[in-house]
Parts: C-alpha cells; structure tokens; sequence
C-alpha cells in the first residue's frame, strides 16, 4: 500500500503545472547556465536552492540594478518627454482622434488638453530634451538611455504598477527585481539579492506583487526593508532566545523541511530552507547593513541624505 501511495504522488507530480515551473527554473535554467560558463559545481546533485540562486544564469555586465518607482512623481511629460504637438494643443480640446476606441477613468464629455507648465531646451551631444526641473540632471544627460517607445492601454494605478514591474496587469508574474536577480545571481550570500525600500506612508497601489517572484522560486522574490523598528520583520529571535538554541532550532526545522522535499519533490521546499538559513545570517548582517548614520559624509553627500532627517 505505501508503495502505491507512492507511485501515485510521484504522478500527481508530473501532473502539477506549477511543479513543472519551478523544476524547470531550476533545473534547466542551471543546465543552460552550465553550458554557457562551464560551471562545474552546478553539475552537483546536492548543491542547495541557496547556492543555486548565488549564481548568474547570464554572464552579467551590471553588478547591480537600482529600479526608482516614484509613483505620483512629476509625469514624464514636464520632465524629459518633450511633446511639441501637446504644447499647441495646450488648453484646446481634446482631438476626436485621440478618444476614439479608448477607455479612460474618470474622464466625462470632451476634456481639455494640458500642454507642458514648464519649459524644456536640449542638452548633450545627444541634444535630448530635458525641462527646467531638472537643471543638474542636465550634466549628466549623455550617460542616460531614454526609453520612449513603451505604450500600455492601462488607466488605473494598480494594474499599470504591476505592467511596468511584471510586464502584465495582472497578478502572478515575477517582478522585475526577480528577474534580475535570477539573471545576475547574488555576490553576498549572507545578504537578499534583492531588497526593496517604500517611502510614505502607505504601500504601492499594486501591493507586494510589484517585487513578488510570480512562478519562479520565492528565494528570488524582494525582501522589503522598513525605516522604523526591525529593518526586515520576523528576523529577530525572540528575547531570552541564544544564537546557539536559534541554530539548534533551525537544524530541526530543515531536517524535517528536507524530508518533506524527498517525499514530495517540490523545489519550493529547498527554497524555504535557503530562506531559513539566509534569514539566520541576515540577524546579524542587517543591522551593520542598514546602520546609514554611520556611512561617511561623503557617501551622504552623494545621496543628498542626512541621518535623522527625511530625504
């Protein structure tokens, strides 16, 4: 009887969409990458999810990305998007042409078009248009890729959020923080590969999916980094509780997680455990990480920050 309880579940597996997802990030992506750079250690059976995720699946170019989502910032129109065609139209009717076969929100009737407030020139051998808002952006204009040829048929924030970070509206895609983060690997094991700061008050209207892993592995999903109390939630160990009976803990914990993995085969098992481990290490990694005061003036200068007092 447990030998046709097996058989069947390994079945079901071979059945599941979602198992064939997270086998396939894992094991094809690191067959494609043992290719490509010859990696001898990702052709070992018993490497971890964690020391998977270490590696690049590309030969990378960029050590890191920085990704600015600055949602209810000044609209690229008054900033560096130049319309010429809008600035004549300014305060004139909205053209037929441009409403035709459209849906907007909260738009009634015929409305009326706002051209550009303020006023734009060109700079750099690039002669690329920039406005009057932007005085030291200029300077640096000809070391700046600008992508214009985006077009999305999204009108409301939430489902336009999770376009730009997943390429879809909708929910369950991996964000652009996982991408590259599989892509490009981790060059600090005892740090996340991709963490994400929230200024204001209130999360984005496309919530935590905007840096959610979607179908590949959760250990590629962001790790959110909080202003006030704990840096990251659910690190700390509870009061009285040793670095030694925390370890002792975890140990168990794995065994037990690791067991599970041998039953059931799902790949999502070993990233809970890499998730384990790293979360041990980040207790002692996080605060040094995130102790800004402590940077140098210079470091602040480049940022434009002050310890105690909001950027």
């Amino acid at each position: 009887m447990k030998l046709l309880d097996e058989v069947q579940q390994r079945y079901q597996r071979l059945l599941t969409r979602r198992h064939f997802l997270r086998q396939g990030t894992l094991g094809v992506g690191a067959m494609a990458l043992g290719g490509m750079l010859g990696c001898e250690q990702l052709e070992s059976p018993t490497m971890s999810a964690a020391s998977r995720s270490q590696f690049p699946q590309f030969a990378p170019k960029a050590n890191r990305v920085i990704f600015l989502h600055m949602a209810g910032a000044p609209s690229q129109l008054e900033l560096f998007d130049y319309k010429p065609l809008l600035q004549n139209l300014d305060g004139k009717d909205c053209p037929p042409s441009l409403l035709e076969g459209k849906r907007f929100a909260f738009i009634e009737g015929v409305p009326e078009m706002l051209g550009p407030q303020f006023s734009f020139a060109q700079y750099g051998g690039s002669d690329s248009w920039v406005s009057e808002l932007l005085p030291r952006f200029t300077e640096v204009v000809d070391d700046v890729a600008f992508l214009k040829a985006v077009h999305t048929n999204e009108f409301n924030h939430a489902p336009a959020q999770l376009f730009v970070h997943t390429g879809s509206p909708r929910i369950g895609r991996p964000s652009f923080g996982s991408w590259v983060t599989y892509g490009l690997g981790s060059e600090n094991s005892d740090l996340p590969g991709f963490v994400v700061l929230v200024s204001g008050q209130s999360q984005p209207s496309g919530g935590k999916s905007l840096w959610g892993s979607g179908f590949l592995p959760s250990e590629y999903q962001g790790v959110e980094l909080r202003s006030q109390g704990d840096a990251v939630l659910y690190v700390s160990d509870p009061q009285g509780m040793s670095r030694d009976i925390r370890r002792k803990a975890l140990d168990a914990i794995n065994a037990i997680n690791q067991q599970a993995y041998e039953e059931a085969g799902d790949a999502e098992i070993l990233s809970r455990i890499s998730q384990y481990e790293l979360a041990f290490k980040m207790q002692m990694t996080v605060p040094e990480a995130t102790r800004i005061a402590d940077e140098p003036d210079y470091i602040h200068d480049l940022y434009g920050t002050e310890p105690g007092v909001v950027s």
